[in-house]
C-alpha cells in the first residue's frame, strides 16, 4: 500500500508531538503494517486519505487511533534474562541492605507496554517470600497507551505471549489457564498499580528506589532523551537505581547518571565530581 513522503512526515510529526518518539521516512513499512487495520475498520481506501482526514481535524478519534497503532508494544516476560538476574542479585540486594530499617521499596516500570515487565518484577519478589517477608513493595507501572495499560491491568495473555521468556514452572505457579488465554494470579495483580502516563510529563508522585525504563528511550531524539533522563532523576533518591534496555546507555546522553559497573545495564545518579561507579561487592550481603 503506497503512502506519500508528505503523509509520512505528517504522521511522524504527530507521533513526535504526542509521544516524543521518532519515526523516519525510511520506516514507511512500519506505518503501512500498523495502520492497515485502521483503514479497514473505517473503510478508508488509502493511507494518504487517512492522513488527509487526520489533518482536517474533524475526526480527532482517527488521530488518536493512528498514534496508538504506531506505538511499539514489543515486550515479553524476563526480557534480557541475564540483566534481570543481575538486577535481582546485585541491584535489589543492594537496596535490600540500604532499606533494611524501613523495609519499604518503590519501583517504577516506565513504558510498561502490556505489563510483562511489571509482572516480571512481581514474580521476582514472589520467588523469594522469606527474603522479602514483612517488606512493603510497591510497583507502579506506566505507559502512554491507554489500550496497553488496560491490557496490562487485566493481566490476560495468549499462549504465544505467555511462552515468551517465562519458564514453565513459573507459568504454572503464577498464571491460571482460562480457555486459550492465561490469567495472572490475583496475588500478583494486586502487587502492581498500572496507570496511563507520558514520560514527557511530570513523573508519578513520590520517589522510586528503582526505575526500569527499558527499550523506550531509543525511539527518542537526543534532546528528548535528555529531558526524560532529567524527569527520571527527579523521581529517584540519590542511591536509586536506573535500569535501561540492552541497547541503551546514558553515556553521551545525560550528565544525570553514571554507569554502575557491577550491575550490567544499570545506572546510578551522578554525584558531584563523580565518575562511573566501581564495584561495591564488599558492601553486599
Amino acid at each position: 500500500m503506497e503512502i506519500s513522503d508528505g503523509a509520512v512526515r505528517v504522521l511522524a510529526g504527530l507521533l513526535t508531538a504526542r509521544t516524543g518518539q521518532q519515526l523516519s521516512v525510511g520506516r514507511r513499512w512500519r506505518i503501512e503494517t500498523a495502520l492497515r487495520p485502521l483503514l479497514l475498520q473505517h473503510e478508508i481506501a488509502t493511507l494518504d486519505t487517512l492522513v488527509g482526514r487526520i489533518v482536517s481535524g474533524a475526526e480527532p478519534v482517527l488521530a488518536d487511533a493512528a498514534i496508538e497503532a504506531l506505538l511499539n508494544h514489543e515486550t515479553f516476560f524476563f526480557r534480557d534474562l541475564a540483566a534481570f538476574r543481575q538486577f535481582e542479585t546485585l541491584g535489589l540486594q543492594r537496596l535490600h541492605t540500604a532499606r533494611a530499617d524501613t523495609k519499604r521499596l518503590r519501583i517504577w516500570s516506565a513504558g510498561c507496554s502490556t505489563g510483562q515487565e511489571a509482572y516480571t518484577l512481581a514474580m521476582i519478589f514472589a520467588n523469594r517470600p522469606d527474603h522479602w517477608a514483612d517488606w512493603s513493595i510497591e510497583i507502579v507501572a506506566t505507559d502512554l497507551s491507554p489500550t496497553a495499560v488496560a491490557r496490562a491491568r487485566a493481566g490476560r495473555y495468549s499462549q504465544f505471549e505467555i511462552q515468551r521468556g517465562l519458564p514453565v514452572a513459573q507459568m504454572l505457579r503464577c498464571f491460571d489457564q482460562q480457555g486459550d488465554e492465561w490469567q495472572v494470579s490475583s496475588g500478583l495483580r494486586d502487587k502492581v498499580r498500572f496507570r496511563v502516563h507520558n514520560l514527557l510529563g511530570v513523573p508519578p508522585a513520590g520517589l522510586f528506589d528503582a526505575v526500569l525504563c527499558r527499550n523506550v528511550l531509543l525511539y527518542f531524539s537526543a534532546d528528548v532523551r535528555g529531558l526524560v533522563f532529567g524527569r527520571i532523576a527527579s523521581a529517584m533518591p540519590d542511591d536509586g537505581l536506573l535500569m535501561l534496555g540492552a541497547g541503551e546507555t546514558v553515556i553521551g546522553q545525560t550528565d544525570r547518571f553514571v554507569s554502575d559497573y557491577e550491575c550490567r545495564g544499570c545506572y546510578r545518579k551522578r554525584r558531584d565530581g563523580s565518575g562511573p561507579i566501581a564495584s561495591q561487592g564488599s558492601t553486599l550481603r
